[in-house]
């Protein structure tokens, strides 16, 4: 199975282990915390809840779904693409996005953040990878496996500049290597009003960028 493979083949285990451990330093007591592409909840979800927050995972794939709701009962799970999801304003503490934003298709990545944007109470975190160099592609083995896998980024400037865009302060920002290439993650805070609450209020959100 595809899921099962990728867990192997990354260790998911290990590279998400400091990356939770500062998002729970950032967290309120019992918070809420919105995963998307979630996959099998593992670890990021589990950890969360054992820490206990509360939280729900989002993704498209039917079997990560299944998978999840059997590895973290304690969670809620939610099969669906998170470009057209629809959730409460303001009802989350933090967003996580880890290696799922890179297989949206990059036009659609501006308005996906600021959804996110609208997800989060103020002052909330967003934790997402995004892509360090632009590129769209797909590998149609991916990891051996007999899967085809898609991929659609831009470069890290550009991803700066959309959260920025979406209404985010970027607190941090590392690059993550990965084989001959790598991503970039970023730590960043809603600040102010969202760039879908300036529209409202008949604000400038600036220029568009991609």
């Amino acid at each position: 199975m595809l899921s099962e493979h990728y867990e192997r083949a990354f260790g998911s285990e290990t590279k998400y282990g400091p990356w939770i451990e500062e998002l729970l330093g950032r967290l309120p007591e019992a918070g809420t915390v919105l995963d998307i592409g979630c996959g099998t909840g593992v670890p990021v979800v589990r950890s969360l809840v054992e820490a206990g927050h509360r939280v729900t995972g989002v993704d498209i794939s039917e079997v990560q779904i299944r998978r999840a709701r059997d590895l973290v009962p304690g969670a809620d799970f939610i099969r669906a693409d998170a470009t057209t999801l629809e959730l409460p304003q303001g009802s989350f503490d933090a967003v996580v996005c880890l290696y799922a934003l890179i297989h949206v298709p990059v036009e659609e990545q501006p308005a996906l953040l600021e959804r996110v944007a609208s997800w989060l109470r103020p002052g909330g975190w967003f934790l997402s990878t995004t892509g360090h160099r632009a590129w769209t592609g797909t590998d149609e083995n991916w990891l051996g496996g007999g899967a085809a896998m898609w991929w659609s980024h831009s470069d890290a400037a550009t991803n700066r500049a959309w959260l920025v865009q979406a209404g985010f302060d970027v607190v941090h920002e590392e690059f993550v290597p990965e084989g001959d290439s790598g991503h970039v993650l970023f730590w960043a805070r809603l600040s102010g009003m969202t760039a879908a609450g300036r529209r409202k209020w008949g604000g400038d959100t600036g220029p568009r960028i991609g």
